[in-house]
């Protein structure tokens, strides 16, 4: 047979393609699918195994949450609910010293317990937080960076789809997981505001005069409890969703299902805003998004076998092993090599990719596989707002009419700060587990 790089093994000459096709711009789940289905013809395994490997690599329970999840998020932003979000977190603290730029925080972490989906947050919350934020007095590019940062933490604040994934590779808890990664998701909120102070806002307009809202005429008490009354069934989406999981009433994969019918109760009978053209627009963007994540999951199925039959995850893991015998020296190089690779590819890819590599190192090094899972997750979301494959920066550069440049540089103060929140996790692991009581 002919070999690409002779003398290597089919696996790593796989890996090696795998970034070739990445480079040349060739679809994620399709440099994945070629690479493997090349290794396997090398190893002389009939490709007739690949339909069985993609089916037995999709068909797990735990994995219906994610197209829920998505359309959940798809449906609670067309229906009204993160506008009435905005707008009772703006009456609430929108005349604090920040304005606008916490009230978008505060969102953007409310949001994640809503949609799981860090592109998808940038999509339906990005346009009213950024304009408010512009009318605030904050630059757009700024504005921007917030918006793409907080929707990145889309994927460590519960329900997310990245720790479900995680959870379905790692054979971890998925319900442990969404527990452990509350406080580090608020954590990385605080460290979001401590950029404000130093993007100088240019004025600060009374909340009256930013873009037109109810009962602006009415006192501060009978503004916020309109509009919390406004907003209510939108408020109660994560109390719903995690309740009904901690409680034990439903599975995280339960709870997708429940937060789609919900989604759909609260648009048709209390908002009455769910009509036929918004349910297939959300129906579609929902399937869309869902086939792109799930085609990578199938094609991942395939290079995760050649992974294991070549036994790349064994000589990987002990050449990590064999760096040092300081753990936190292998955490840094772990860390490092996530952070790079989030800055090439999706953070569904690279779980797929390191974590059956990375694992073996977890449990031969005794640490919490759930804590390690938290630190995945913030990690890759400080990879979706890193170029040049940094999703949320292409999202908001498409809300904005910004180019991508602009609004990368916007992001670069939360990049900085979201680096020193992923230490502070790293080295103080009770932030994760404190809330488990497990050991740490």
């Amino acid at each position: 047979m002919y070999d690409l790089i002779p003398g290597l093994p089919a696996g790593t000459e796989m890996v090696i393609l795998f970034f070739v096709l990445i480079a040349l711009r060739v679809p994620v789940a399709f440099s994945l699918g070629l690479s493997a289905l090349y290794a396997m013809w090398q190893i002389g395994f009939g490709l007739e195994l690949a339909g069985d490997l993609i089916a037995t690599g999709i068909t797990k329970f735990s994995l219906l949450a994610i197209p829920f999840f998505i359309l959940a998020g798809a449906l609670m932003g067309s229906l009204g609910i993160a506008e009435r979000m905005i707008r009772f977190f703006r009456v609430l603290i929108g005349a604090t010293p920040g304005g606008m730029g916490v009230v978008g925080t505060v969102v953007c972490l409310f949001w994640g317990a809503v949609s799981g989906s860090g592109p998808a947050s940038v999509a339906a919350i990005g346009p009213m937080i950024i304009k408010g934020m512009e009318e605030d007095g904050y630059s757009r590019a700024y504005a921007a960076g917030l918006v793409c940062t907080g929707a990145a933490l889309s994927i460590v604040i519960p329900p997310s789809i990245g720790l479900v994934i995680y959870g379905v590779i790692a054979e971890t808890s998925i319900s442990q997981l969404f527990l452990a990664a509350i406080l580090p998701g608020l954590f990385m909120g605080l460290m979001m505001l401590l950029t404000l102070p130093f993007a100088k806002p240019r004025r600060s307009p009374a909340l009256e005069a930013l873009s037109p809202m109810p009962y602006a005429d009415r006192p501060y008490g009978a503004r916020l409890w309109l509009s919390f009354r406004d907003s209510f069934w939108g408020l109660m989406t994560p109390v719903v969703i995690l309740g009904g999981i901690y409680s034990g009433v439903f599975t995280p994969t339960e709870a997708a299902l429940v937060a789609t019918v919900y989604a759909l109760l609260v648009g048709g009978l209390a908002y009455r805003t769910l009509t036929l053209r918004g349910l297939y627009d959300s129906l579609s963007d929902a399937a869309a998004s869902s086939a792109t994540v799930m085609l990578v999951v199938a094609y991942a199925s395939l290079f995760g076998w050649v992974v294991t039959v070549e036994d790349l995850i064994g000589s990987y893991s002990s050449a990590l092993l064999g760096l040092s015998e300081n753990q936190g020296v292998i955490l840094l190089v772990i860390m490092l090599i996530l952070l790079v690779a989030g800055m090439f590819m999706d953070a569904v890819t690279v779980m797929f990719i390191s974590l059956p590599i990375f694992m073996p190192v977890v449990h031969e090094l005794g640490w919490n596989p759930v804590w390690f899972g938290v630190l995945v997750m913030v990690n890759l979301a400080i990879g979706l707002i890193t170029p040049p494959v940094g999703i949320n920066l292409y999202v908001a550069a498409n809300v904005t009419r910004l180019p991508i440049e602009r609004v990368a540089r916007g992001a670069l103060p939360f990049l900085v700060v979201s680096l020193i929140g992923l230490a502070v996790i790293g080295l103080f692991p009770q932030l994760s587990l404190g809330v488990l009581g497990a050991p740490q």
